[in-house]
């Protein structure tokens, strides 16, 4: 098989997330970065039609971090700094595209985030975490929704494409800890501002049997909201597939991810921004000519963020998606 009889693309998300699911759905960069789950369901195709896509990425953050380096909660007793305990994130992403040409098309991901969140808070001896009772926050609500334009007549093969396009502020920002008080505002649903997309991608077949994409995009916060701006971010995604085998289609990607710092008087930014990169397998499985099946298992290779922040060991995606 090759790519004139399967189109090929790339992910226009959270994620990330995380980023990524971001994204942006991922919304701390301790979380997982943007993945390509099935090539062709994520809108960058050249053949005309219809595409939706339901995604589910879960992403357990357990793993405080410093730097490069994995730190305890103890060890940051005294030190005058928040302790985060654990975050676990559920995204549920429906995405829709359309391909009226074989120039142009759209593609739109509606993320559903419900997020798990434990933070101590600032710890003093003689205290110890054992003997403190963790913030607790639970937040279910839709995310930022993400819709991109894509151009691909800058050359015959329609292989080579420009991304464009925004994330808009749909998502809450306001939700709150379980006693009432503030949430911070990068763990919330929503970022509150609108930010402008714009990336470019390149795919096309090594030989008969093997199929490769490289693709880079920029995350730039136009405004900012409530005194919080997210920090701008750019996410990098090289893959190949092997597409021999016409029922089960097996991929490995690297994504990487780094952003800024965020700012504003309701950021907290010491601990926000930082550079990831994982190393994801998976496998793509045609279910009928129609509809096919996807999962992904994202692993580190490479983590380092900024001040102190909670990171995942592994993220899964598990995806299908239907072609009208």
């Amino acid at each position: 098989m090759t790519f004139a009889r399967i189109p090929a693309g790339l992910l226009a998300v959270a994620t990330l997330s995380a980023s990524a699911f971001s994204t942006s759905a991922l919304a701390c960069a301790g979380c997982g970065c943007t993945l390509s789950s099935d090539w062709d369901s994520q809108g960058f195709v050249s053949k005309p039609g219809i595409r939706v896509d339901l995604r589910y990425d879960f992403l357990d953050q357990k793993q405080l971090r410093s730097g490069g380096s994995k730190i305890t909660g103890n060890s940051l007793i005294d030190s005058g700094k928040e302790i985060e305990k654990v975050t676990t994130n559920h995204y549920v992403t429906a995405g829709i595209d359309y391909t009226p040409s074989q120039d142009w098309g759209v593609n739109v991901q509606i993320p559903y985030i419900d997020r798990y969140h434990e933070t101590y808070g600032e710890v003093n001896s003689p205290d110890t975490l054992e003997t403190v009772t963790p913030g607790v926050s639970h937040t279910k609500s839709i995310g930022d929704i993400k819709v991109l334009g894509r151009y691909l007549g800058f050359s015959a093969n329609k292989n080579l494409g420009l991304q464009f396009g925004l994330k808009l502020p749909t998502g809450d920002h306001t939700k709150t800890f379980k006693d009432g008080s503030p949430l911070d505002r990068g763990l919330q649903p929503g970022t509150g501002t609108t930010d402008l997309l714009v990336g470019v991608y390149h795919f096309d077949a090594i030989n008969r049997d093997w199929d490769y994409f490289a693709q880079g995009q920029v995350q730039v916060a136009l405004n900012s909201r409530d005194d919080y701006r997210p920090g701008n971010a750019l996410n990098l995604n090289i893959g190949v597939r092997y597409v021999a085998n016409e029922f089960v289609t097996p991929q490995l990607q690297i994504n990487a991810k780094t952003s800024q710092h965020d700012s504003g008087a309701n950021a907290d930014r010491p601990n926000s921004g930082g550079t990831l990169a994982y190393l994801s397998p998976g496998l793509t499985v045609n279910v009928q000519e129609n509809l096919k099946v996807y999962g992904f298992l994202q692993v580190p290779i490479y983590q380092h963020v900024e001040g102190n922040q909670l990171t995942p060991r592994w993220t899964g995606t598990l995806g299908v998606r239907y072609t009208f």
